[in-house]
């Protein structure tokens, strides 16, 4: 096949996955997430599926047999355990702001620095040759299909197409993988992205399982036929008696483990969850994703060989070599395709998710470290790590072509892919343990991690590099020092396992053995221990009770602004901390930080920066006081209940204290009630006899003038349409009001989107706001989920702030700006205006209904004060919040905040 049409298909393809991710990030950006869909999780997931098993295992189903099988069937055996183990993974990240695979076992063990450094350098180490791999494949089988062969002793660079996909990749990854210094926000453009190479992958490789199997053959009954009557192909449907159970019985523990702990596999499973409860679906889909993948690798396997006997083809090319045997060239590019898209996948994620370890669990915990530089980070600390994370993205990439072209290009895509899988399973008694054992300790973890990988090194890198020649052959043949019982391929003796199946064995051995011995043999600290427990009783204990048992000491509040500032950007920090004040109740008086307050913010820090970098940075500005493990116990053990029941004990009994004040002030305050309400009910009388009294003068002026002109006559009449109209709004508001107090508002729960609200609000009060020269806007910054409330309340709400903000914005100067937000399970709503403002006495009290009749000096708004009312009662009424925050001169903001789910309906 002609190289331009080859690299014409390749840039077909890659526009549109360009195109798929660019829409992805601008649909969340307007607040509809693409990615908020059980299937597009479901099939992200199918990252797994790389070109090993696009290629790989097709090559080694025609050489080895049934044993490709394992990969696949651990996930599927693994998958009844996902509710319990990956369910567990993904609260407890969501709840930490957990980023990475590294962040997690940082976190566990007391946000070990040191551990977080280990985890990535493993990780660099496993990963970084399969990442090589998929390189590979994309040389192999673009070389493969193209009509202008260049042997690899004789290509440069500028004739390798491996090299133009690492800067594709590297180009694609940086876009949509490094766009954010919140590495726990969705990337829903790469999301969306592989999971549209998920799809490619699976229906080409299906299309070419169907043609060989129907087309080329007569169904799967003809290609066992044929294979069967050839003795080396028959023994490729049956299982190995003598090893083979035993291989396959630790090769399905291999995939069982690497499922789950795969930096990539973690990445899409974990860290990109929009829902917990996705994983529902997931719970089929991926497993039938498997089975789709599969269903036709034995039959294009033993196909190939039926075709392909006696000539010199590889096995792992099969898929290509088949179409174009048979001139089926529109079939071999769609076949290419699929194949790349199973590479470049695995090749966006890995990297994504390594740049995320390689710059919070190692460069930054390096440079913070240091107090002479953590000092001189200011304000370009986001850009600073956006560019260790984008600069991270192309080393590892240029790492993994030079591996490649230096050392992958020699050797069998299956074997580098097992070779990874047992390092990457090094994680697991590190991260099991973290999960269900709370003994579990850093020590223990770090020597686990240490062993096995060296174990792994031993048994698994060094017979690579005595193969290579770097590595006398007597290692293999005599051992080491000529002691035969420390041969890397048979340790201690241990004979008759694949060398795959022996590494695992030895390295898992002395992982669990030296995790179990460290938890035994030394003690955990305070913070250790407290994070042991939230991870271990993560569905006991809220996110609330995270706040009160890691950090005590001394901090200005002044402190966590800036350092959320340095990290965040100040519009972002300012917004944080407001929500953290009322959150937290906190006194705005007291320039002292609450621990809640502090240890949040450490949490927002980590999913920036990761968790390790996080408690660096928190530390450096606060005089911390250790707290002992016994404290750490007696406050953990206390159920929520008990706590909350304290926490109201404790209120009474302050409460009680202040009984007589408060019986002394009830009087005057009913006193004012009564006052209020006698100059309410004038300002209301008053209110409407001014439209009456200009609706009797010009309608008796009608009347006695039946003579008077046309003209004059309209504008009477306007007037008094447009004073029947104020009286109507006057005489509804006070209606509208009695009902809310009286309970008989009769709202209507059902499920709301916040933003088609604003947008069909902004839609009635644009005219208004043009007529006056005013420019309004509004802005979605985040995704949002659908919240229960009713629509036409919540739009009146809304209406009043807007048309509030409209009334005082000066003529042909004003702005609004009306932007809405999700955090958790809240939704947040601010109008905010350039308006004059609202001096500071008046914003305690602006929303209460009689207080505009209070005082008519004051330079408030005029009417009768009952908009601002209703609105918060109507708030109140959703379990939500309404509060204003100005200075005179510089505008107002108004910000209200309910629940998605209110625990009961009015």
């Amino acid at each position: 096949m002609e190289n331009y049409v080859l690299i014409g298909g390749l840039f077909a393809y890659l526009g549109l996955l360009f195109g798929i991710a660019y829409f992805a990030e601008k649909r969340s950006q307007a607040g509809h997430s693409l990615v908020n869909n059980p299937y597009v999780y479901a099939l992200s997931l199918a990252v797994y599926c790389t070109a090993w098993t696009y290629y790989g295992s097709v090559g080694n189903a025609a050489t080895q047999g049934p044993a490709f099988l394992t990969t696949y069937l651990g996930p599927l055996i693994m998958m009844p355990l996902w509710w319990i183990i990956l369910r567990k993974m993904i609260r407890i990240s969501k709840i930490q702001r957990i980023s990475s695979i590294a962040d997690f076992i940082s976190a566990r063990y007391g946000k070990s620095k040191s551990l977080g450094m280990l985890v990535t350098g493993i990780c660099m180490l496993v990963i970084v040759p399969y990442i090589s791999l998929q390189l590979k494949a994309i040389s192999l089988s673009f070389y493969s299909i193209s009509s202008h062969q260049v042997l690899v002793d004789e290509r440069t660079i500028l004739q390798d197409i491996a090299f133009y996909s690492t800067l594709f990749l590297a180009l694609f990854t940086i876009l949509f993988g490094a766009r954010r210094i919140e590495t726990t926000e969705r990337h829903e453009g790469l999301v969306m992205a592989i999971a549209l190479e998920s799809l490619v992958k699976l229906v080409a490789f299906v299309t070419i399982g169907v043609f060989v199997t129907y087309g080329v053959f007569n169904g799967f009954g003809d290609i066992f036929t044929k294979a069967a009557r050839h003795p080396e192909w028959q023994k490729l449907l049956t299982l190995d008696s003598d090893s083979g159970l035993n291989d396959w019985f630790w090769q399905l523990l291999l995939a069982m483990a690497t499922i789950l702990f795969l930096p990539r596999q973690f990445q899409m499973a974990v860290v990109e969850n929009v829902n917990e409860n996705h994983l529902r679906k997931a719970l089929w889909i991926f497993p039938l994703y498997l089975l789709l993948i599969n269903f036709f690798v034995v039959p294009i396997a033993l196909g190939g060989n039926i075709l392909f006997e006696g000539q010199a083809v590889n096995a792992d090319n099969y898929v290509l070599a088949i179409p174009l045997f048979f001139n089926q060239d529109l079939m071999a590019m769609f076949s290419f395709l699929g194949g790349f898209a199973a590479a470049t996948g695995m090749i966006i994620v890995e990297t994504t998710a390594l740049s995320v370890m390689l710059s919070n669990n190692l460069l930054l915990p390096l440079i913070l470290s240091h107090p002479r530089w953590r000092s001189s980070l200011a304000e370009g600390s986001v850009s600073l790590v956006l560019i260790i994370r984008r600069v991270s993205i192309a080393v590892l990439l240029l790492i993994a072509y030079l591996y490649y072209d230096r050392v992958v290009a020699a050797s069998p895509l299956v074997s580098i892919g097992l070779v990874s899988f047992v390092g990457v399973a090094q994680f697991a008694p590190a991260m099991i343990g973290g999960l269900f054992w709370k003994r579990g300790n850093r020590t223990g973890a770090i020597l686990g991690l240490v062993g096995g990988i060296l174990v792994w090194m031993y048994t698994l890198v060094v017979p690579t590099l005595v193969s290579a020649g770097f590595l006398p052959q007597s290692i293999l043949i005599e051992g080491p020092f000529q002691l035969h019982w420390l041969r890397p391929d048979s340790l201690l003796g241990l004979n008759g396992l694949s060398p795959i199946a022996h590494a695992l064995f030895w390295s898992l051995l002395v992982n669990c053995g030296f995790y179990i011995w460290g938890a035994l043999r030394f003690s955990q600290d305070s913070l250790e221990h407290s994070q042991a427990v939230l991870f271990v009783d993560v569905f006991t204990y809220s996110e609330k009770m995270t706040g009160s048992v890691s950090w005590q000491g001394q901090v200005l509040i002044t402190d966590i602004e800036s350092l959320l500032s340095a990290f965040l950007g100040k519009e972002r920090s300012f917004r944080l901390m407001a929500f953290l004040k009322r959150r937290y109740g906190l006194d705005t008086r007291n320039p002292f930080a609450e621990p809640q307050l502090v240890t949040y913010a450490e949490q927002v820090l980590a999913g920036a920066i990761g968790t390790a970098s996080a408690r660096i940075m928190v530390s450096s500005v606060t005089k911390e006081e250790r707290i002992t493990v016994q404290e750490v116990v007696y406050m953990l053990k206390e159920s929520q209940e008990l706590i909350a029941l304290n926490r109201k004990l404790d209120r009474t009994s302050k409460e009680l204290k202040r009984a007589g004040k408060k019986l002394s002030l009830a009087n005057e305050k009913l006193k004012k009630v009564d006052k209020y309400r006698e100059e309410f009910i004038s300002t209301v009388t008053h209110e409407i006899r001014t439209p009456l009294t200009s609706i009797r003068a010009f309608s008796e002026i009608l009347y006695d003038n039946p003579d008077m002109g046309s003209e004059e006559k309209e504008q009477f009449l306007g007037t008094i349409i447009k004073e029947s109209e104020r009286l109507t709004r006057l005489i509804n508001q006070v209606l509208d009001l009695e009902k809310i107090e009286s309970g008989k508002a009769n709202l209507i729960f059902e499920p709301c989107h916040m933003p088609d609200i604003i947008r069909e609000v902004m839609d009635s009060l644009s005219q208004l706001a043009h007529e006056k020269g005013i420019k309004i806007e509004s802005k979605f910054k985040s995704r949002q989920s659908l919240f229960r409330g009713d629509r036409d309340r919540m739009t009146q709400v809304l209406i009043n702030l807007v048309s509030n903000a409209i009334k005082f914005c000066e003529k042909d100067k004003g702005y609004i700006s009306v932007e809405s937000w999700e955090i958790g399970t809240t939704i947040w709503v601010s109008v905010i205006d350039n308006g004059p403002g609202i001096e500071g006495h008046f914003q305690s009290r602006i929303f209460e209904k009689f207080y505009q009749a209070q005082d008519k000096r004051s330079k408030k708004p005029s009417g009768s004060g009952l908009g601002l009312a209703i609105t918060k009662k109507i708030i109140e009424l959703h379990q939500g919040t309404i509060s204003v925050e100005s200075k005179p001169g510089f505008g107002a903001c108004f910000l209200f905040q309910i629940p998605t789910q209110p625990e009961h309906n009015p």
